[in-house]
Parts: structure tokens; C-alpha cells; sequence
């Protein structure tokens, strides 16, 4: 019989070592090493291996005699969600859905269950009773025939019952709660999400079936596990929000099926989530007009432009070093505009605190709103308030120059249709547009003409 070896595995990368270590080499990272008994018996690894060689070694065809017509995407009647996915849930895929726990994935898998009424649906839950399940679907005005509820942890039982009931899809709450019985480490261990996931997507792949695994994030914001795992799954989705706000935010991280640049926005409401079709309008719906610190500017978020405030508050310091807070932007994108207002403008600011919020609780990478929020930041300094009706769009770069920026056409289509009427946008893109009766553009070349021109 083959002797138990004992090896420390990290739970955050998943390197291994043969004794504890108190700190990872690989990731850096404090106290994540935890004991795992690993059975190496080869003649049962052998015999194994064989038999799976002997039933696989004619699964080979040439791309020309692949048939996928009948594949076709399964439309889940969830607007935002299908833009995610790129146009619905594509049979054989695995999706990994992530986010803070109370963020609403449960809630999510639950109405796309709903949705989706005339395909069979099995709903694995490792943290639930079948009775609070349950309670939750009452509570969403739940209303499925085909729904399966299984409260069940061990994958070896899921795969038979999933092989028995043959559904079209498969959703798992939560994958850290999965385990494998041949492996001796505990659920949630680098290897149980390993081997459990691999296993899977094994199961997936083979019978044609679509997996939702809901997977839990650690403190930093990151899916927990090892990375491998997010490497492993065809999608990976991101569900984010404040606690605070009822707008959540559904980004795709990784999508083998469409773009990773879209995103979905929901309200969360006592009766479950809503979807949010027009966002530029709901995030500027309580936009105060004639205020300092606030302006407009329009992000694209994959093909949809969204519209979003950006506020700014410049306040006088009581402490040494003044404080940069940024809520919903890139807090060293802000240290670099504040240092170009600096250099460029002459607005000393090293004697005041400066914040920078997004408001709605959104969140934007995109450097299209650089302009905006260093108007927003001379517009609090000075107290002076921009245009109500003027948008704003461009990056600024190191040198105080206004950069181009891409889809600007549709950017500003989105402004009209919300009644704005001046634009004001780098130069560089004014040679795309035709002079109209009904919007005055305003072309500037560098940040000293933006604010000269708007404060």
C-alpha cells in the first residue's frame, strides 16, 4: 500500500512545499500554508490512466466534420446578463461567478433559473437547506417546474445524480464547498478546487452540460483559490457593488464567448435584481446642476456608452500630508492629474485634501474621463461651477495635452439623447463631426484652454 505523503500547499497561489513555511516565496503572502495528506499509490495511477487512454484515443475529428448547429447560445431572458455572456449561455460552458458575500449571486442564478423555464435546471447548494432555497424562490415570485434543488457536497454524488437527471444546466453554490473523496484535504483547499473544478469541466464537456460555479472572493477582491482555477473556466464573471448603493455591477473578467469589455447593471430591490437599461440616466437622475466640483462625462463600457458624474471636493488640510481619496477611480491616475494641475496650471494643492468620487458607485478605468475629473478638481478649487448642459471627454496626458479618445460619436449620441448641448473634447476628434445647429463643440488642444474655456 502506498505510504501518505504530507506537503503544505498555499491557498492563495498554490505553491507547495514538503515543510511550513510562514511567508510564500511565490506570492508573498502571510500564514496561507495548510497541511495536505497526498496518496500516491502508481500501479492504481497506471490502470487508471489506461482506461482512460483506451476510451478517448478515437475522440479525434477533423474541424471540417464538426457539426455545431444544433449548439446554439440558450437566450436566458436576462438582457444585461446575455450582453455579458455575449448573447446567452453557450451549452458545454463552465462560468465562474464571483463577488462579496450579500452582493447577489445567489439572487442572480436564482432569476436566471426563473427565466430559463423550458430547460431542466439542477441548483446544488453546500451552504443552504433545500428548505431555504425554498423560502428564497417564494420570496423572487419563483416559478419553475423543471427546477431541481440538491443540498449536497460531495462531487462523486452531484456527477451520478447529474448523470441520472440529465439537465441542461448545472449551478453550484458555492465551488469552495465542493469536495472529492478520494482526496483527503478539506473543502475549499487548493487541491478539492483543483481537482473538483477539473472534474467538472470534465463532466461539462462530455455531456454537453452548462455549469454556474459561485465562487467566493477573499479581502483583497479576488476569486478565492488558486489562479489556476480562473484559468481553468471558459467565463469568469464579476459581480460588484457597494453595500452601501443598489446598483450592482456584473463585469466579465475572462469570456472565451464574447467580449470582456461589456458590462451589466442591476438595482437591487426587495423582490430581487432589476435590470437597468438606461444607466446614463438612472446615475445622473440626482445630478445637482450649478454646484462646484461636478461634471459629466461619458465611459464606454464595451459597446454601450454610459454617462456618469464625477465629483470633486478640494478642502483645506489639517495635517501634514493631505489626503487623496478616490472612490470609483484610479487612485494613482488622480495623483498624476493632481501633479499635471500642479506643473501645468499653477494650482498648489499640497495644502489640501482632494476626493474624487464616481457617483452611483460605479466603478471606471477608462481614461476618456480624465478631463473631466481635473475640471472637477479646478471647478472645487475655485469654486466655480461648469455648465449644466456641457459634456466632457478626453485624456490628459503627463504634459497637460488632450488626447483622443475612441467611440467618441457614440459618446456624444448618448449626451443628446440626455439633452446636453455643448461638448467639450479633444481636438483631435472634432475632424470626425459635422458642425450642427443643435450642438456647440468645444476643441481643446491642452488642459490650460479646457480650463480656461469651461471655468
Amino acid at each position: 500500500m502506498a505510504k501518505p505523503v504530507t506537503k503544505y500547499v498555499c491557498q492563495n497561489c498554490g505553491y507547495s512545499s514538503l515543510r511550513w513555511l510562514g511567508k510564500c516565496p511565490e506570492c508573498d503572502s502571510w500564514n496561507s500554508f495548510v497541511e495536505e495528506i497526498v496518496v500516491t499509490d502508481r500501479r492504481k495511477i497506471a490502470s487508471k490512466t489506461k482506461g482512460i487512454i483506451d476510451s478517448r484515443i478515437t475522440n479525434i475529428f477533423k474541424v471540417s466534420e464538426i457539426d455545431i448547429t444544433e449548439d446554439k447560445r440558450i437566450v436566458t431572458g436576462i438582457g444585461e446578463l446575455d450582453r455579458v455572456l455575449g448573447g446567452g449561455i453557450v451549452a458545454g460552458s463552465v462560468v465562474l461567478v464571483g463577488g462579496d458575500p450579500g452582493i447577489g449571486k445567489s439572487t442572480l442564478m436564482m432569476q436566471l433559473s426563473d427565466k430559463i423555464k423550458k430547460n431542466t435546471i439542477l441548483y446544488v447548494s453546500g451552504e443552504e437547506s433545500q428548505k431555504q432555497i425554498k423560502l428564497r424562490c417564494e420570496r423572487l415570485g419563483f416559478a419553475h417546474d423543471e427546477f431541481y434543488i440538491l443540498s449536497e457536497t460531495s462531487l462523486e454524488i452531484i456527477a451520478a445524480i447529474v448523470d441520472k437527471l440529465k439537465p441542461e444546466i448545472v449551478i453550484i453554490d458555492s465551488i469552495q464547498t465542493i469536495y472529492r473523496n478520494e482526496l483527503e484535504s478539506s473543502p475549499g483547499s487548493v487541491s478539492q478546487l483543483r481537482e473538483s473544478t477539473a472534474a467538472i469541466i470534465q463532466i461539462a464537456k462530455a455531456k454537453n452540460i452548462s455549469f454556474f460555479l459561485i465562487g467566493h472572493i477573499t479581502k483583497e477582491g479576488f476569486i478565492a483559490g488558486p489562479k489556476v482555477l480562473e484559468h481553468m473556466v471558459d467565463t469568469v464573471l464579476q459581480f460588484e457593488g457597494e453595500r452601501t448603493h443598489a446598483y450592482r455591477v456584473l463585469r466579465a473578467i475572462k469570456n472565451r464567448f464574447g467580449s470582456t469589455n461589456e458590462i451589466g447593471i442591476f438595482e437591487m430591490t426587495g423582490t430581487g435584481l432589476v435590470e437597468v437599461t438606461n444607466p446614463s440616466e438612472v446615475f445622473l437622475s440626482q445630478r445637482s446642476k450649478g454646484i462646484s466640483g461636478s461634471s459629466v462625462s461619458a465611459s464606454m463600457e464595451g459597446t454601450r456608452p454610459i454617462l456618469v458624474e464625477v465629483q470633486a471636493l478640494v478642502s483645506s488640510s489639517g495635517y501634514s500630508v493631505p489626503q487623496r481619496t478616490a472612490t470609483g477611480f484610479d487612485y494613482k491616475r488622480l495623483a498624476i492629474l493632481i501633479a499635471v494641475l500642479e506643473k501645468k496650471i499653477g494650482i498648489h494643492l499640497s495644502k489640501f485634501d482632494v476626493f474624487l468620487n464616481i457617483a452611483g458607485g460605479i466603478k471606471i478605468d477608462e481614461p476618456s474621463i480624465d478631463l473631466a475629473a481635473a475640471l472637477s478638481i479646478c471647478s472645487s478649487f475655485k469654486d466655480s461651477a461648469l455648465e449644466s448642459e456641457l459634456l466632457v471627454i478626453g485624456e490628459v496626458g503627463l504634459s497637460g495635452e488632450i488626447r483622443s479618445v475612441s467611440f467618441a460619436e457614440r459618446r456624444i449620441q448618448e449626451a443628446v439623447k440626455l439633452g446636453f448641448k455643448k461638448i467639450l473634447l479633444p481636438k483631435g476628434n472634432l475632424k470626425n463631426f459635422k458642425q450642427s445647429k443643435e450642438l456647440e463643440y468645444i476643441p481643446v488642444e491642452n488642459i490650460q484652454d479646457a480650463i480656461r474655456l469651461t471655468i
